[in-house]
């Protein structure tokens, strides 16, 4: 299991609460109503948008707070700015850590991310220390029900870049310019994915099991649990077996 993006599926397995889902929820609102701030209020016309939008009604965010969001971030939000920061570090094991932040202060997120890293065993690094280790792509991915030949052929023709089988999926990889063209051509050619995002996948993995894994996983909930914090990416890999203990 490696962590580029497969901590969802353990969440999954794991069983979001109600207070999980809420959180969800408000970053969500924060990352569609700073899409439509900086490109405008119509996903046909901000891909960042839309990518927001998507993820939102995957996770059944009711309409009208996606409709108030989009309002809200094309209106100006007035009297609220937001700065887009990303912090790095190590976790336990070496392991690589990119936290992506949307936050209205600066220097409380950044005591607050570097606290999370000393309490679990982990420590943030320089700007720049293990960035380099990443690579933004566009990742679908789909129920293996499907025919993989037929995908793998539907999905080059598209323009993606790989189609590969993982243990619960097959993704298909994708540039971030085309990450939206492909996505619709293979849902237009009756692919429907589950879960379709832009990410940052790592070029090498760090194996972690024991305390290590244990402590890996806490250090990412932690990051997650926290308001600031939008999305985060690591280079951690944990087998399926050493999953199963610590679920």
């Amino acid at each position: 299991m490696s962590g580029h993006n497969k901590w969802s599926t353990i969440k999954h397995k794991k069983g979001a609460t109600d207070a999980k889902r809420g959180k969800v929820f408000t970053k969500l609102i924060k990352e569609i109503s700073v899409a439509a701030k900086l490109g405008g209020g119509d996903p046909l016309a901000n891909p960042r948008l839309r990518t927001a939008v998507d993820k939102a009604k995957a996770e059944n965010m009711p309409k009208d707070n996606i409709e108030r969001a989009i309002k809200k971030g094309a209106g100006g939000m007035e009297g609220v700015t937001y700065e887009e920061i990303i912090y790095e570090g190590y976790g336990p094991g070496g392991a690589a850590v990119l936290v992506e932040v949307l936050t209205d202060n600066r220097n409380r997120s950044v005591s607050d991310i570097r606290s999370i890293f000393s309490k679990s065993n982990g420590n943030m690094g320089e700007a720049g220390c293990v960035s380099w280790l990443f690579n933004k792509k566009g990742l679908i991915d789909y129920n293996k029900s499907i025919d993989f030949d037929q995908l793998f052929e539907a999905a080059l023709e598209a323009g993606a870049e790989d189609v590969s089988e993982q243990d619960d999926c097959f993704e298909v990889t994708t540039d971030l310019a085309s990450f939206i063209e492909v996505r619709e051509a293979l849902a237009a050619k009756g692919f429907k994915h589950t879960t379709a995002e832009i990410t940052m996948i790592p070029q090498t993995q760090v194996k972690l099991e024991g305390n290590q894994a244990e402590s890996m996983l806490k250090l990412v909930d932690k990051l997650e649990d926290n308001d600031d914090v939008q999305n985060v990416y690591a280079n951690f890999d944990i087998s399926e077996e050493e999953m199963e203990k610590l679920m």
